[in-house]
């Protein structure tokens, strides 16, 4: 299990790259001067890789080894990050956050097929619900130190120690995990190119799967992004400011593992998904309604919007193996998968940013994650349906 838990940790590595930005965004506005919608472009930025060839390097992924797609991975994270340290420019920093896009892609596109081929059978599920935490628990770790590390080293401090986790973090990889078994790369290799994607792209499961973590994830980083600039708007800062930040991604922990331990147990997906979905639309409303609400329950909401949302992404990813085309065709649809987040949270952001600047504040955030609660209700529904179909096929 030390290799699993190895892979475990390459992805909380890649969610801190993801995550160290949303507490620095104040930081960056005041040094740099950058608007509230470059803020937006800023956080999604990162999700460039995914979004343009996510489904691609998922396929090469599954056909040049798992083990060295996830070592690049951690070596294009480390060497942006230390880098962005030493940035003098907006410009440059906008590039490096390119780079640790495809290395964050990288790493978390073979992590799932890694873990299922390092922990015993009987524990897979619950491997995949603690494996769908690994986004929330980055970013909470960000929300929490990345406002004390700031005010002792500044930002570039803050990109400093983030790469050389993901050196450490490299190193226990190249050690520790298991290489590629010759056979499991011939395996992957044998087919064409061409035929596998036409066999990802023309299958229910990945598009589904693509549309549902899309709608889950437009909401997510719009809301968990700018939530320390929300509240460093309302005069909070300093250690506070990274609780009470880091507690609401924290939060999502829970649901994902929860969420693997139901499924392990015999819950079903949909209810799982629909259940989240209800509750994330519920926690918007409560946490952004233009009402008189008491800031307690606001940020009760915000919780609720965080912690029974993490039942989707621990579903989501328990899902993969059973709606993947076949077996050799994890990552490939994982990379699908990751490509539809990557859409929602490139779009997410600037969305949100933009509404509140029309508004004139952020008391219209509840309809925009409404709506992505709805859509992603609908796609749960649909995604039964074929789950069902799938049954009766076996």
């Amino acid at each position: 299990m030390r290799a699993a838990w190895i892979v475990m940790a390459a992805g909380v590595c890649a969610a801190l790259i993801v995550g160290k930005l949303p507490p620095a965004l104040p930081v960056l506005q005041r040094d740099l001067g950058v608007t509230l919608v470059e803020a937006g472009f800023l956080l999604s930025l990162v999700q460039v890789a995914t979004l343009t060839t996510g489904l691609f390097l998922g396929l090469a992924t599954d056909r040049f080894g798992l083990r060295r797609a996830m070592l690049c991975g951690l070596a294009l994270m480390t060497g942006a990050s230390l880098a962005g340290g030493w940035a003098d420019s907006a410009s440059l920093l906008l590039v490096l956050r390119a780079v640790e896009g495809l290395g964050f892609l990288l790493t978390t596109l073979a992590a799932p097929a890694l873990i299922r081929r390092v922990v015993p059978p009987s524990q897979v599920t619950r491997m995949m619900g603690v494996w769908g935490s690994y986004m929330p628990f980055g970013t909470a770790l960000a929300m929490l130190f990345g406002p004390v590390v700031m005010q002792a080293s500044g930002w570039a401090g803050w990109w400093w120690l983030i790469g050389l986790l993901c050196a450490l973090c490299l190193l226990a990889a190249w050690l520790w995990v298991p290489a590629d078994p010759p056979h499991a790369a011939a395996a992957a290799a044998s087919g064409g190119w061409v035929d596998k994607l036409r066999l990802t792209l023309t299958s229910a499961g990945p598009w589904l799967l693509f549309l549902t973590f899309c709608a889950y994830s437009a909401q997510w980083l719009a809301v968990i992004g700018f939530l320390p600039s929300i509240y460093a708007q309302a005069g909070i800062s300093g250690w506070l400011l990274g609780a009470l930040t880091a507690l609401v991604p924290a939060m999502n922990i829970i649901g994902n593992i929860v969420a693997g331990n139901l499924l392990h147990r015999g819950a079903r997906p949909t209810g799982l998904l629909i259940t989240g979905f209800v509750a994330m639309a519920i926690g918007g409303f409560l946490a952004f309604a233009a009402f008189d609400f008491a800031p307690q329950l606001r940020y009760a909401g915000m919780l609720l919007f965080s912690l029974v949302g993490g039942l989707i992404p621990g579903t989501m990813f328990v899902l993969v193996p059973r709606l993947a085309p076949n077996a050799g065709l994890i990552s490939t649809t994982v990379g699908w998968m990751q490509q539809g987040s990557s859409i929602g949270q490139f779009f997410g952001p600037p969305a949100v940013a933009w509404l509140s600047g029309v508004a004139g504040g952020w008391h219209w955030t509840w309809v925009a994650t409404g709506m992505a609660c709805v859509l992603g209700c609908v796609l749960a529904l649909q995604l039964a349906r074929l789950q069902t179909t799938h049954a009766v096929a076996r």
